[in-house]
């Protein structure tokens, strides 16, 4: 069994998933990204490895028990004991509520909720026969506050909240630090530079979040001492009402 120190970040992708991966590989961390897709994460996994960090792929459905359980299982196996789970995974669709259908509702609560549910059950299990061990899941502005049209992905990111606290409560007084991170705001990533270029005018004024300076925030968490632990953190710009 390998040695090295891994970080699973689910959700990985160019924006937040991507940058979290980028900073745990600078510190030695060996980046196991995931994502339905592991073709997706080649260049992500070249720019960790330019940089002088390790990094391995793996096509993953966080809606799938047995996918996320073989997954670290297979981290735990080659690669070396699971010291972080980031849970960052989206499902951001809105819909009108007459108009959203049970389908959607549900797939967007698989993908938001019931794939933290099991990342975090899994690295739990991991975690807890040796002590420590850090769980992040990323929460949004939906996470406090429910958005006309935003019904199902409100829902969902709650529920994701509510995971958090009760893994926190339950976890932290055995050795494992479980926080939840709200990202209120818009992240400078394609998307919104494509579909919200007056939102994404605000770059040049530090209007709108960046990143790598999220991805700061989780290696500080991770870092904390046990005395001082953050369960929820807000990461917001200047410019986001609130």
């Amino acid at each position: 069994m390998a040695q090295s120190k891994a970080v699973l970040v689910m959700g990985a992708g160019d924006a937040t998933g991507g940058a979290i991966a980028k900073r745990f590989a600078r510190e030695g961390y060996v980046a196991c990204v995931a994502r339905r897709s592991a073709e997706k994460l080649t260049p992500l996994v070249d720019a960790i490895e330019a940089a002088g960090g390790t990094a391995r792929a793996f096509g993953c459905d966080a809606r799938k028990e047995e996918e996320v359980a073989a997954l670290v299982e297979t981290i735990e196996h080659e690669i070396g004991p699971l010291e972080v789970a980031v849970f960052n995974i989206g499902a951001n669709v809105p819909s009108p509520i007459i108009e959203e259908t049970a389908r959607k509702y549900f797939k967007i609560w698989e993908m938001a909720c019931f794939g933290g549910f099991l990342v975090g059950r899994e690295a739990a299990r991991r975690m807890l026969p040796r002590g420590r061990g850090t769980i992040l899941f990323t929460g949004a502005t939906a996470s406090v506050r429910g958005r006309a049209n935003f019904a199902a992905f409100a829902g969902a990111k709650h529920a994701l909240r509510a995971l958090a606290q009760s893994m926190a409560r339950e976890l932290g007084p055995k050795g494992i630090h479980v926080a939840h991170t709200i990202i209120d705001g818009a992240i400078d990533t394609e998307f919104i530079r494509t579909n919200f270029p007056q939102t994404y005018a605000r770059k040049d004024e530090d209007g709108i979040l960046n990143p790598d300076h999220i991805a700061e925030h989780y290696w500080m968490l991770h870092k904390q001492p046990r005395d001082t632990w953050t369960h929820e953190l807000d990461l917001r710009p200047w410019s986001e009402n609130w």
